[in-house]
Formats: C-alpha cells, sequence, structure tokens
C-alpha cells in the first residue's frame, strides 16, 4: 500500500510513524520547509516540499500510485482543494481533515470518503482507517497490543460453516455473534454465513489481515 499525507503538522507526522510500522510506504507533503525538515528527520519517508493543491507536486509525490490520500492540515480550503484535485487521479480513497464542522457538508458533497472533524481526528484513528477497510467499529483492548473489530461477513466462502470450524487460531477469535441486533454469545455449532455481524478479538500487527482474508471479500 502507497500513501501520500498532506501536512506535517502534529496529525500528519503521527499518522505517518503508525503507517510505517504497520510497513505501509508514506510519502508527506509539506509546504512549510521548516516542518518538512523536521519530519524528514523524524520519518523513514519521503518528504516533498510543496504545496498539495499544485498538481506538479502531487505528480512529484507520484500520486497516481497512491492507494489513500490523507489532507491532513489545518486549513479546510487547502484540505479541500486538495482532495477535489487528487479524485481526477482516480484514488481509492480520500480522507480530509475539516476544523469547522461547518465544512463538512461540502466535502462530502465532492465525494470524500472519509470526513474527519477535530474531535475524532486522532491519528491512531485514521490509521484505522486505512488499514482496517470494511470493519464497523473497533476498540483497543488491553494495552494496545490487541483490539476488538466488529465485523460484518461479505466472503461467500464462510457461508455455512461452523464457528468451531473457524475460531479460535493463534491470531483470533470470535467473541460475539448477533441476531436481531442482539448480542449472542458464540457457540461451537453456531453457523455463520454472509450479513452476519461479528465481533472478534485480534493481536496487534497483521493479526486483523489474517482475519479479514477469512470473513472478508
Amino acid at each position: 500500500m502507497y500513501v501520500v499525507i498532506m501536512g506535517a503538522g502534529r496529525v500528519g507526522i503521527t499518522l505517518a510513524n503508525l503507517l510505517i510500522n504497520d510497513g505501509i510506504d508514506i510519502t508527506i507533503i509539506e509546504s512549510e520547509q521548516e516542518k518538512g525538515a523536521v519530519a524528514a528527520a523524524e520519518l523513514d519517508a519521503m518528504i516533498i516540499c510543496g504545496n498539495g493543491t499544485d498538481t506538479r507536486t502531487l505528480q512529484e509525490a507520484n500520486i497516481t500510485d497512491a492507494d489513500v490520500f490523507v489532507a491532513a492540515t489545518g486549513n479546510d480550503e487547502a484540505n479541500l482543494l486538495s482532495s477535489i484535485l487528487v479524485k481526477d487521479y482516480g484514488i481509492k480513497k480520500v480522507i480530509a481533515r475539516v476544523s469547522n464542522p461547518d465544512h463538512e457538508l461540502a466535502f462530502k458533497k465532492i465525494g470524500i470518503d472519509d470526513v474527519i472533524s477535530p474531535e475524532r481526528t486522532a491519528a491512531g484513528f485514521l490509521e484505522k482507517v486505512i488499514t482496517r477497510p470494511n470493519v464497523a467499529d473497533l476498540t483497543a483492548f488491553g494495552k494496545g497490543d490487541a483490539e476488538i473489530l466488529d465485523m460484518v461477513i461479505t466472503n461467500p466462502k464462510v457461508n455455512g460453516k461452523k464457528i468451531a470450524q473457524l475460531s479460535p487460531t493463534e491470531d483470533y477469535i470470535i467473541i460475539a455473534g448477533y441476531q436481531g441486533g442482539h448480542l449472542k454469545i458464540p457457540q461451537p455449532d453456531t453457523v455463520l454465513n454472509t450479513g452476519n455481524k461479528i465481533s472478534i478479538l485480534v493481536k496487534r500487527g497483521n493479526s486483523f489481515q489474517k482475519a479479514a482474508k477469512i470473513f472478508l471479500k
């Protein structure tokens, strides 16, 4: 996966560190030279000093190869314009930080996948949005070395299989199922099908990817 982040502020730097630790390739675009220099000293990533609202800068960042673009500056106008520009490059997912809640509608009107307002703009949350697609919700568990994830099964290969055939493994365990909106404690002979919502406990690291290969199409 390749991610381009516009903005080397606190959120951008912290997010980049998290993604790099996940083994994801990162490029950061930063218009202020001083912030760019700090990012270059802290991160094992390409840092481009330029404006993310400039197509030449986006092309320098190899935007056509990006899977995700994150507009993480504190300037709503810059984030909006850059998001509009990268849409023309066919980016799979565009995420934008919005400081003024009144501007959220404008972002959503142009088809931004995820609009993150200040109260949700934690770098850790952005990391989950990027690295855990199709997960309905998640909760850190213990000392951060595990997570509880809610997901809806979309892989038809799961149809008709019993929980005992799929869980537990060394990487995850199904801890809950849902029927009619009510939580049910899963039993070994409980049958799973696409459309079922489940909660799983996974270890931090690549355990989510292993579980996703089983339950998500």
